[in-house]
């Protein structure tokens, strides 16, 4: 039994990253022996195993045929006899197929170093064209790695151009684009997602209402400097869709409910953003944005419209309006009317409140 460092850190490593996750290769062993060593299966489809007392995961090497559609028509063999130049060969880029052994040598036999060296995201074999989901990953390692000059090398858009064609892409699940959409968004360059899935013809597949040219692409480059949160980078992504488009890629992808709340109310109350001061009355705003019963979701707004408009003035109107509608006694005008009348009573006192702030 050999156990070999693989994957992504050993990409890191070599990039000079901060290496977060380890996962490792085991080769020349059976089930059998991993668990009489201690180790705990975790996988069904092939043997991963958790380590007894680092939780690593530990995965038998193995080779893999394809015989069907989609990223799980694959059948694996982990038998003891397979190599780890075997293992590495049906990974999906060089970057990720490089090993590191127990006395600190590496095993790099598809020039993963060379890449790394020359900036480069490029496949590891024709292998790639079996599985969709490399599409999406090569797309993330673009929005990902992009920040230190990698590009995707030619030859590998050619093949992804190929998957397109073919219809391989129409494999993918919802669920694991939403996955690698959301990981997208999370880097340092999320518009570069897109635009690899554009360069190989697979973003009007899998989302043709989002273009290249559009506001949504570059608002969200630059969201990159105001925030981490991927509720509003996703809702600055879509902001200049109808509500239609954006409730149709929530539906096809099942995207979470927060997300497209918030993406729904950025699309349709970002004029009024832009126009605080030209709203008689501002109430009506903040209870359109449901404000008073969900205030985060409202400073996420604020700062949705912001990192797309670069409109402060209007921001900090909005965060002072909202500290005068807030400052209203409520459980007062609650014991002095009754029914409808508490409601209409405390909209006119926030009302008054914020008019005291706009007469100032």
């Amino acid at each position: 039994m050999k156990i070999y460092l693989v994957g992504g850190a050993v990409r890191d490593e070599l990039l000079g990253l901060v290496v977060k996750e380890q996962d490792w290769v085991v080769v020349g062993a059976t089930p059998e022996e991993m668990l009489k060593s201690g180790y705990r299966q975790v996988g069904r489809d092939f043997p991963v195993f958790l380590h007894p007392v680092t939780n690593e995961e530990y995965a038998l090497a193995r080779t893999e045929r394809k015989v069907g559609r989609g990223y799980t028509g694959f059948e694996f063999d982990t038998s003891p006899d397979v190599t780890l130049e075997e293992d590495l060969i049906r990974r999906d880029l060089t970057i990720n197929a490089i090993a590191k052994k127990a006395d600190g040598d590496f095993f790099d036999p598809y020039h993963g170093r060379d890449d790394i060296q020359n900036k480069l995201l490029r496949h590891v074999s024709q292998a790639f064209t079996e599985d969709p989901v490399r599409i999406l990953r090569v797309a993330r390692f673009a929005a990902r790695f992009t920040q230190f000059g990698f590009k995707v090398a030619a030859e590998t858009i050619v093949l992804m151009k190929e998957m397109v064609r073919s219809g391989e892409i129409n494999a993918l699940v919802a669920e694991r684009v939403w996955k690698e959409l959301e990981r997208a968004l999370s880097e340092k360059n999320p518009e570069q997602f897109f635009q690899v899935l554009s360069d190989c013809d697979a973003l009007e597949i899998l989302f043709p209402a989002i273009q290249l040219s559009s506001d949504g692409i570059s608002a969200l480059q630059r969201a990159t400097q105001f925030t981490d949160d991927l509720q509003i980078r996703f809702a600055i992504l879509l902001h200049d869709l109808p509500s239609a488009e954006i409730k149709k890629i929530g539906e096809r992808y099942r995207v979470p409910n927060d997300y497209q709340e918030l993406a729904l109310l950025v699309a349709a109350h970002l004029e009024k953003y832009q126009t605080i001061d030209q709203q008689v009355s501002i109430i009506p705003f903040f209870h359109a944005l449901d404000a008073f019963r969900r205030e985060q979701r409202m400073r996420k707004f604020i700062l949705a419209c912001f990192a797309i408009t670069q409109n402060q003035k209007a921001a900090d109107k909005i965060h002072l309006y909202f500290e005068a509608a807030k400052s209203v006694d409520a459980k007062k005008i609650a014991m002095q009317f009754k029914g409808k009348e508490i409601s209409e009573q405390l909209d006119l006192a926030r009302e008054k409140a914020i008019e005291k702030i706009r007469n100032a």
